[in-house]
């Protein structure tokens, strides 16, 4: 590794140039890289609901759709209204009552069912159903609800899905840049407090972010990246890089005493330190993150993958991109010198060896309730409840649950076969099942009385189209609720009684499946996650008893940041209960890891059990809340700062996942060291002092003795 190190030395303003000639394609990727902000759209593609949602598309060119509610508005305003939001491209139809009857003709004389659902007498309000040609999340449909809320009035709402979906973006857009920010103005205040330069900090940002855009643009080969991907990536990758570089720095400080007056040398050296050290500990990471990719719900391969990429491109540019930069640069960082703000905290090493017993009990104490609070944690699915109440879609879902009691809608594709009284009979079924509001398909909407022949084809296609049937099942239950859920599990088993071939489709059967898969993806990931880390540990320490050991410091520590939430009343989304405990091991059992190597070396240079745990202790403390705080700083601003809590909640649990990890190993990890040392020592490669040097250690006592 030092012929890799003094080539980088050598060859530093080439590797400057290399790296900002970089940043120009991946610029470019990362501008023509998708980013899609309907989650759901993550499920797996062989479940019947997402099959649905493709049939929709293809046979009734129906792909996504919008409820407006208009208050206090006549009914020649609303039909010329309609009129003009029909002319918005991709705009399919716009279905109002006067698409079924002449607005000559009295709304009264309409079937009750229908008046009802297209009216609400008491609070002065109508309804329209917008269909559109693309589907839920699409460009297209996002552009569409844009220009829609340019056409519609004042006292118009457009829900739905697509128009949450559309708000989704325009808040993430405008506040992703903030998150970048914020995160590198705290990285750098933490910085400068942690280290004796500066100036450094600042080289450090330079050559993550420069990684964080090479990662940024590379995603172009995957085509499209989740807005939760998007707005993770580079705070994420921010806070488990940073280590590398702060490793780096302190090797550079440490060969340049070794190496007086010779900056190049030292740096070669340094480089070939950190190469070594650091591909050992990314590797647990990226361990972490490729565990996601195991997940059905392939949110998490999205993350996954493009973390797993993040950290391997911070390490190539921790050990060539900025040892670059701070060798170019040595006489301005020189010159920003100063001493540490924080204090040594080695010097608390004698302390918690001392007191070891009493960090062991509350360990066994915490442990219990920790357990208890993590496995009852409260989690939310509805993926719009927890949106700021200011944003249009919120307010128009806010509108159409409370004029009409709709609080979701769900749609069944069945065979276009199905009789006319077949279908009257199972939606009239349907319409007595608890919390539905409303049922309605083609013969109930034109009258079992008119041949299907004789309807109109622009109405007719709405409903009927090829081989199939569309039908609309308005629900007064919230997506995500536990009487939503009962509900579509009825009515899925009511249509299958008529047609075995139907779908029920729509946002609450979409997200009842998005429970299931994700409860079993949280069992997936962790056991992956939980293994992989464990052969890894096992394979570098050469030991059966520190996998143990570490991995269960680092899940008590995953375990009381994720109990957290139940002991203080507070939901989280689903993602963050699967994807935190991956990522928190895989980013912080590194603390753990640097504390065992310290531990390992006393050992085996002959310390006995007391003196080998303080030093390792005295030597991994600084590192460790460094490291720590860095992670801290990155992430906790975002989460206080966004408005979509889906951010928010992950920043503040991973913020917090790690300086409980930080506490965790610097007071437990010691306690185990001392009550396991003997075991540790017996199983383990390299924790005991070589024949040798024990000779030599012997020889030496008895010369002093005598």
């Amino acid at each position: 590794m030092i012929k890799f190190g003094k080539a980088v030395v050598k060859l530093r303003i080439p590797i400057l140039i290399l790296s900002i000639f970089l940043l120009i394609p991946s610029a470019i990727g990362y501008f023509n890289t998708r980013v899609n902000y309907d989650i759901l759209t993550y499920l797996p593609e062989e479940i019947e609901t997402m099959k649905g949602q493709d049939l929709l598309l293809d046979e009734f060119g129906t792909g996504a759709f919008s409820f407006c509610v208009v208050e206090g508005m006549d009914a020649k305003d609303i039909s010329a209204m309609r009129e003009q939001m029909e002319e918005v491209p991709h705009v399919k139809s716009v279905i109002w009552y006067d698409s079924l009857a002449d607005i000559s003709i009295p709304m009264e004389m309409l079937p009750d069912e229908i008046y009802d659902f297209f009216n609400n007498d008491e609070k002065d309000s109508t309804l329209l159903a917008v269909l559109y040609d693309t589907s839920m999340s699409a460009d297209e449909t996002m552009d569409a609800i844009e220009e829609l809320r340019g056409v519609v009035k004042d006292q118009c709402y457009i829900s739905g899905m697509s128009a949450v979906v559309t708000d989704i973006k325009n808040l993430s857009n405008k506040e992703t840049p903030v998150y970048v920010l914020i995160a590198v103005v705290l990285a750098v205040i933490v910085l400068s407090l942690t280290m004796d330069s500066a100036l450094a900090p600042i080289f450090f940002l330079l050559s993550i972010g420069m990684a964080i855009i090479y990662n940024l643009g590379t995603n172009v080969f995957k085509g499209e990246i989740s807005y939760v991907t998007q707005a993770l990536a580079a705070v994420l990758q921010l806070g488990v890089t940073m280590d590398y570089s702060i490793f780096l720095w302190h090797s550079y400080e440490e060969q340049q005493e070794r190496f007086q007056g010779d900056k190049k040398r030292a740096m070669a050296h340094a480089i070939s330190n950190t190469i070594t050290s650091v591909v050992g500990s990314s590797i647990t990471t990226v361990a972490g993150f490729v565990a996601l990719c195991f997940m059905s719900f392939t949110l998490g391969m999205d993350l996954g993958i493009v973390m797993a990429k993040g950290v391997v491109l911070g390490v190539i540019c921790c050990v060539t991109v900025l040892p670059s930069l701070l060798l170019v640069f040595d006489k301005a960082i020189e010159k920003t010198k100063h001493k540490v703000i924080i204090p040594d905290l080695g010097r608390i090493a004698d302390w918690i060896v001392r007191h070891y017993g009493v960090f062991l009990i509350v360990f066994l104490v915490v442990l219990g309730p920790a357990i208890y609070g993590y496995t009852h944690t409260d989690v939310y699915y509805d993926l719009a409840g927890t949106l700021p109440k200011s944003l249009s879609s919120i307010t128009a879902n806010d509108k159409l649950n409370e004029d009409f009691e709709m609080g979701a809608t769900h749609m069944i594709i069945a065979d276009s076969s199905l009789s006319a009284k077949d279908a009257s009979a199972m939606l009239d079924e349907i319409s007595k099942v608890d919390g539905v509001k409303m049922a309605l398909g083609f013969d109930s909407l034109v009258g079992p009385g008119i041949p299907r022949e004789f309807i109109p084809d622009d109405v007719k296609d709405v409903l009927i189209n090829g081989d199939y049937q569309m039908m609309v099942v308005g629900s007064e239950y919230a997506v995500a609720s536990d009487e939503v859920n009962a509900q579509c599990e009825e009515i899925n088993n009511i249509i299958k009684k008529y047609d075995s071939s139907a779908m029920l489709i729509g946002e609450a059967p979409c997200t009842k499946d998005l429970i299931t898969i994700t409860d079993t993806d949280f069992k997936v990931v962790s056991a992956i996650s939980i293994v992989a880390i464990f052969v890894i540990i096992a394979m570098v320490f050469r030991s059966l008893v520190l996998p143990i050991i570490l991995v269960a410091v680092i899940e008590f520590a995953i375990f009381v940041n994720m109990s957290i939430p139940f002991y203080t009343h507070t939901s989280i989304p689903f993602i963050a209960s699967i994807v935190i405990g991956t990522i928190q091991l895989g980013a912080t059992v590194d603390y753990a890891i640097l504390m065992t190597n310290n531990y390992k070396s006393a050992r085996a240079a002959g310390m006995e059990k007391k003196d080998a745990v303080q030093h390792a202790v005295a030597s991994s403390a600084q590192s460790i809340v460094v490291s720590a705080l860095s992670f801290f700083a990155s992430t906790f601003g975002v989460g206080i700062y966004s408005n979509i809590d889906m951010i928010s909640s992950l920043c503040i649990l991973m913020a917090r996942g790690a300086l409980i990890s930080m506490v965790v190993v610097i007071f437990v990890l010691p306690a185990m060291y001392m009550v396991f040392d003997k075991v540790i020592c017996a199983t383990s490669a390299g924790f005991g002092v070589k024949k040798k040097e024990k000779k030599a250690n012997e020889i030496f006592k008895s010369k002093t003795v005598s």
